[in-house]
């Protein structure tokens, strides 16, 4: 049974739903601050990556089995995000620095410096192009297969082939490599710049404070919480498609595969809760955590999502409770 067909098949009954009891992922031994997932790969399988504040990040089969831990920061990592094709990681940290990490053998490819902090990476939805952002006010974009420079005695880096000076600290960021659109947060403003004529586009204002922005799965919408808010911007039409309103301040979102369902995060409580879409009408409301929940992520399969709490600990939750896959069989 495909993830969709689940969702039809459970959706509408009015049923209550089975107790979740989630998967506990341990490893890290400070707040999760990031999730994200893979693309599924040929074989079926996909990845999962976390940061962590604790300088780490953790690269995880799909059912949660750890493979690896990427070991070589010397701060807090703020923002991880794993390649599309899972080969590559990046990382963006508190050292002032952002890592490129091959996958396989857990190796630092490149390390970026910046000149502060750096809290927000994304990466193309083909892999090659890097995007940070930061405390120095600054976005800027990487080549992975561009031109290189030196970075040390018998050292190169990906040369920096694009930057943007920001009004304001970069805390979020995101990269639209298909239609050259590059997405950052500056408080209330979400900016937007044209990668083509490196000028920005109008701006979005918000009536709280932006805490997470992200693409979704496919590359057609772009997923932005602010306040006690979550708003889904079409990239093709960039009109506003879907928003919600929450009883707690947002901390992050994620939309099924299907588009028919999107799970919320807080950082104000310990529940993470789903909503329908189109209606906006709360589906689930599970808790599990023993502290904030910063991050969330839908498996690219659909049936189950991750979230990264300030308890340390990554849970892996049933999309469809009950329904016979993976570690829950």
């Amino acid at each position: 049974m495909t993830a969709a067909a689940a969702g039809a098949a459970g959706a509408g009954t009015g049923a209550k739903l089975p107790q979740q009891r989630p998967l506990t992922c341990t490893g890290h031994t400070r707040p999760v601050t990031d999730v994200s997932y893979s693309a599924v790969l040929g074989a079926g399988d996909f990845y999962l990556l976390s940061g962590c504040k604790d300088s780490n990040a953790i690269l995880r089969g799909a059912h949660g089995n750890w493979i690896g831990t990427l070991s070589g920061h010397k701060g807090a990592i703020w923002s991880s995000r794993i390649t599309p094709d899972a080969a590559r990681s990046v990382t963006g940290s508190g050292d002032f620095s952002a890592k490129v990490w091959d996958n396989r053998t857990g190796q630092t490819l490149s390390t970026l410096p910046h000149s502060h902090i750096v809290r927000a990476v994304d990466v193309s939805d083909d892999g090659r192009f890097v995007l940070t952002g930061g405390f120095e006010k600054r976005l800027r974009l990487y080549d992975l297969n561009g031109p290189t420079v030196a970075a040390g005695t018998d050292a190169l880096q990906p040369a920096m082939i694009r930057e943007f000076a920001c009004p304001g600290e970069v805390r979020f960021a995101a990269l639209d490599s298909a239609r050259g659109l590059v997405f950052n947060a500056n408080d209330k403003e979400l900016q937007v710049w044209d990668l083509r004529t490196s000028q920005p586009l109008p701006s979005r204002f918000f009536d709280g404070a932006i805490t997470s922005v992200r693409l979704t799965e496919d590359r057609s919408s772009l997923i932005c919480t602010a306040g006690k808010s979550v708003y889904v911007f079409g990239l093709d039409s960039s009109e506003l498609v879907f928003s919600v309103a929450t009883p707690f301040v947002t901390s992050s979102a994620s939309i099924h595969p299907s588009r028919d369902r999107i799970v919320v995060a807080s950082s104000a409580d310990l529940w993470v809760r789903t909503y329908s879409i189109p209606t906006g009408r709360e589906i689930e409301v599970c808790k599990g955590h023993h502290g904030p929940i910063h991050a969330v992520s839908y498996s690219p399969d659909g049936f189950m999502y991750a979230t990264g709490s300030e308890d340390g600990t990554v849970r892996l939750w049933e999309t469809f409770p009950g329904t016979a896959y993976g570690p829950w069989k």
